[in-house]
């Protein structure tokens, strides 16, 4: 008897529908699984066998042939246990398949015949949906995730047996529903705050330009300064994440399998912070069996950077493509992919080897030429991808002795937020530019034209500090962003004055 169920196979962050097809005929025996599978896809049979005993169940006796089709697509995961079972079982006249041809399957089968979480269930819903199937059933763990897609029924099952029962008709099982939002997500409420941090005013005021334009900024100043502190709370004044970001970000973290037991989308934008000595794939993406990296896990959101002369040097080159393009493609011998990487770069360091160049009270005891070394361990284009750089000093005793709280976060938020709905309106018909930073060449001309005089101010801050061409684009967006957080239409000298100012870390003045 020949079956069809369907099952849903992971190609970057989006699903491909997969048609599991079951043939049970006489002339031999086994079971034979074809289609490309992986190890893990193959190795279903051993435990599709003691899922069934466990189960009340029993496997043909006769020859026994799965075509996952389309043959050509690698198959990875062990998310096709539940659509292969389904599909034998239907095809030994075992569970009734009337409703097969509405329904995706998803999940791994322990050998006592339980659903074990998967993951990608969320990029699968949403192919369940596009194909006009009328339900996905699925381990309960994964519930709360898939339930955020409307127009699909997300069936819940805790075993093998259970879902046999569904099929069948001698069981009922209510569709989930998506998680509610607490109220400390709905209002925006975080553990930390910009309240927490003391003095630093400067500093304070380049981040929310940087979050009022999606800019990428690095920090750079002596140990204990506030460089961590400060890049932990940038996502407290950022805007909440709209609907799509919210899909499009939880997608990616449901195909790397780093959503909660009963998490939904996701409302916080995300803050990734990976360690110096991560590896590129760690980064970018890739391997073996393809999987998002720290870059692709940040979308949406802050890649916080620390120590990043520490990084190595390779690290730090790969993500020079993703600044600029917003995506990350990761092309191997067997497989291409794409994944999204639109995420605001925060990066911290010291400004020498011992930490305190040009600190007010104590002495480096660094040569000229081992800064020079240390600063030069970042490439000048990378440096130049970075629209702020900003020195912090150490905060004297007398500032942080004062238990004066500082100016919460949520009111930095919403000069951020009216920023960014100006920029919404700007760019509104121009696809993929949300935020100053995303302006091309364009865009530039049209939105950042200047006087005669602050031109020449710019002319003469070009020379002085040798800039580039690149780091003169990135003046003129920062100048763009400065001018909408305080609502004038045009970009005044002033702008770009203290958008020049945050440059003064660039590769020309540093150590001079």
């Amino acid at each position: 008897m020949f079956v069809r169920t369907y099952a849903g196979a992971i190609v970057g962050i989006d699903a491909v529908a997969v048609t599991v097809e079951v043939n049970i005929a006489g002339g031999g025996l086994g079971m034979y699984l074809v289609g490309l599978p992986d190890n893990a896809v193959k190795e279903s049979e051993q435990r599709i066998r003691a899922a069934f005993e466990n189960s009340g169940e029993k496997m043909s006796g006769r020859k026994v042939v799965v075509n996952l089709a389309p043959a050509d697509l690698r198959k990875e995961g062990a998310a096709f246990d539940l659509p292969i079972a389904i599909g034998i079982l239907a095809a030994m006249g075992r569970v009734e398949g009337r409703d097969l041809e509405g329904t995706m399957l998803a999940g791994e089968l322990s050998l006592d015949g339980s659903l074990r979480a998967v993951k990608g269930v969320l990029p699968m819903a949403v192919k369940a949906r596009e194909m006009g199937l009328k339900r996905l059933i699925l381990p309960c763990e994964n519930a709360s995730e898939a339930a955020v897609v409307e127009g699909v029924e997300i069936i819940a099952a805790e075993s093998l047996k259970q879902t046999i029962a569904f099929l069948n008709g001698e069981q009922t099982m209510i569709p989930a529903l998506p998680p509610q939002e607490t109220e400390e997500v709905e209002a925006g409420i975080y553990d930390e705050d910009f309240a927490d941090v003391k003095g630093q005013e400067y500093v304070k005021r380049a981040m929310e330009i940087a979050a009022a334009g999606g800019h990428n900024i690095l920090l750079i100043g002596s140990p204990g300064s506030g460089k961590t502190m400060l890049a932990r709370r940038l996502p407290t004044i950022l805007p909440p994440l709209s609907r799509e970001e919210a899909l499009e970000t939880t997608k990616i973290h449901s195909v790397a399998g780093k959503t909660g037991v009963s998490s939904g989308l996701m409302t916080r934008r995300p803050f990734r912070s990976p360690h110096h000595l991560a590896s590129q794939v760690a980064i970018v993406g890739g391997g073996q069996n393809p999987s998002p990296g720290e870059a692709s896990l940040a979308h949406n959101g802050v890649l916080f950077l620390d120590e990043l002369p520490e990084f190595g040097r390779g690290v730090l080159e790969v993500l020079r493509q993703p600044l600029e393009d917003k995506k990350i493609t990761v092309s191997r011998a067997k497989y291409s992919v794409e994944y999204p990487a639109n995420f605001m770069l925060v990066a911290a360091m010291n400004p020498c080897p011992c930490g305190y160049y040009n600190h007010p009270t104590k002495e480096c005891t660094c040569s000229p030429g081992s800064v020079h070394r240390y600063m030069n361990r970042i490439s000048g284009p990378l440096m130049d991808r970075i629209d702020l750089h900003v020195e912090v000093t150490p905060v004297d005793p007398a500032s942080l002795s004062d238990m004066t709280p500082g100016e919460r976060s949520v009111a930095v938020r919403e000069r951020v937020i009216r920023a960014r709905a100006i920029q919404e309106e700007r760019f509104k018909g121009v696809c993929g530019v949300h935020t100053n930073a995303m302006m091309n060449a364009a865009l530039l001309r049209r939105h950042c034209a200047l006087d005669g005089d602050t031109a020449r101010l710019l002319e003469r801050a070009m020379n002085r500090l040798s800039l580039s061409a690149r780091a003169y684009d990135r003046i003129l967006k920062v100048a763009r962003t400065i001018a909408d957080l305080a609502g004038r239409e045009r970009i005044e000298a002033s702008d770009v004055a203290e958008a020049i100012n945050y440059r003064s870390l660039d590769r020309g003045s540093w150590g001079k």
